[in-house]
This record gives structure tokens, C-alpha cells and sequence, in this order.
């Protein structure tokens, strides 16, 4: 069974067709790339998976619930780390896993959480004197600290240094050994391309190309995903 399901999604803002008519699947176990730029539909589709945002119109179906209309029990069964994520400046690390692991009714065990993303030494730190990579560490470790089987990271990377990137590149690539299925929303095409099985190309709330990057580029005629991109957005005018 696929385990996200979305079709014909309508979001609108005033006159602002946010999303305007996507259509797309998640099958179990793979990491699926969500990409395009700033404005482009990606994280109000993101908001409407996790119930955060309720449809205008069209169908969504995580792991085979609407989640508008049952957020709570999904909760149970998703993570998520947003792009405006963030905590209290003076929780320690150690807290902030403990008291997420209280939310669930099937927690991992936070401890070994913390060490498996290498956060036992950070564990005594404030959030607030972590660096942009040990941040986004933590934040990723809170997603996963449900045992989730699905889990949506928005722009895991922004802001981060190049050493970090990588670093995190690693984290995700270890959730899909164990079997997580990943929602990978990113304006970095480079990103994209290196982590995901299949990939949603957005352009103006509209699904402009979907398949594995290496198809996607080879449909286009270009060299890159971001190459493939500006092809496929100029098409669509």
C-alpha cells in the first residue's frame, strides 16, 4: 500500500491558487522528494499531509487517513520537522527528547535516540548554544522520537554549511535503511537529487514533472535536476 495518497489538492489564499491541482503517491519505505522554489506550492502540500491545513478541494491520505479530519491519531504515526521549527533557547538536549517521547504512546526510547543521532555529548547543551547543524540534528532526532512511519522534513538544510549538509544528507540516508518512508520538501535540486527515489517537480502550485532524478533529467535533455527544473518551469508558462 502506497503510503501517502493525494489527488487533485486545491489550496487558495484570496486570489492566490496556492496548489492548484496536485496528484501524487508515496510508496512505503522510499524517500520522495518534494522541490521547487520559494512560493512554488511546496510546504502548503506539506501542511495539508500533516493536517495542518485543510484542503479546498481534492483528496489527501496518509497512511490510509485524512489527516484533516484525524490529525490526533496520525500523530501518533508521523513525524515532521517544519522549516520554522524551533524550541525554548535553555532546554537541554536531554530534555527536550525526554519530553517529546511523552507525547507518543509507542516512543522510542529517547536515551537511545539520542545516541544513535550522536547527540550524547550535546546532551547537558542548551538548544540555544547549538550550532545550525547540532540544531537541526536535534530537530530531526524529535521527529523520529515516535518511532514514526512516515516522517516529512521541510527544508531540513537551509541554512546550514556545506559540512553540515552533508552530515544531515547521512541522517536521512540511515532513516531509509531502517525503512522509513520520507518526505523530503527542499529547494536545493542538488539535495534532492542525491537523496531521493522519486522526486515532485512544483512550479506554481502545479506537479510539473515526477520520477526518479535520473528520468527526470533524461525527459528534459539536461545535466542536472536544477537544469531539469528551469526547463520543465519555462514550459509550463
Amino acid at each position: 500500500m502506497d503510503a501517502i495518497e493525494v489527488t487533485d489538492l486545491r489550496k487558495t489564499y484570496g486570489d492566490t491558487h496556492a496548489v492548484d491541482g496536485v496528484t501524487f503517491t508515496v510508496r512505503t519505505g522510499e524517500t520522495f522528494g518534494i522541490v521547487g522554489h520559494n512560493g512554488a506550492g511546496k510546504t502548503t502540500t506539506v501542511e495539508c499531509l500533516i493536517g495542518l491545513k485543510r484542503p479546498d478541494a481534492g483528496t489527501v491520505r496518509v497512511l490510509g487517513e485524512d489527516p484533516a479530519r484525524r490529525r490526533r491519531a496520525l500523530a501518533q504515526r508521523i513525524g515532521a520537522q517544519l522549516q520554522e521549527s524551533s524550541l525554548p533557547e535553555r532546554i537541554k538536549v536531554a530534555e527536550a527528547l525526554r519530553m517529546f517521547a511523552t507525547f507518543y504512546r509507542e516512543a522510542a526510547d529517547w536515551r537511545q535516540v539520542m545516541e544513535r543521532w550522536s547527540l550524547r555529548p550535546l546532551a547537558r547543551k542548551a538548544f540555544g548554544d547549538l550550532s545550525g547543524g547540532q540544531k537541526q540534528r536535534l530537530m530531526l532526532a524529535l521527529a523520529l522520537v515516535g518511532d514514526p512511519e512516515v516522517v516529512v522534513l521541510d527544508e531540513l538544510t537551509t541554512g546550514l554549511d556545506p559540512i553540515a549538509r552533508r552530515e544531515t544528507w547521512r541522517l536521512v540516508d540511515d532513516l531509509k535503511a531502517v525503512g522509513t518512508t520520507v518526505v523530503l520538501v527542499s529547494h536545493y535540486f542538488d539535495e534532492t537529487e542525491a537523496l531521493c527515489d522519486r522526486v515532485a517537480v512544483f512550479a506554481r502550485g502545479r506537479v510539473v514533472a515526477m520520477g526518479t532524478p535520473d528520468d527526470i533529467i533524461a525527459r528534459t535533455g539536461t545535466a542536472s535536476l536544477e537544469e531539469a527544473y528551469f526547463a520543465l518551469e519555462g514550459a509550463d508558462r
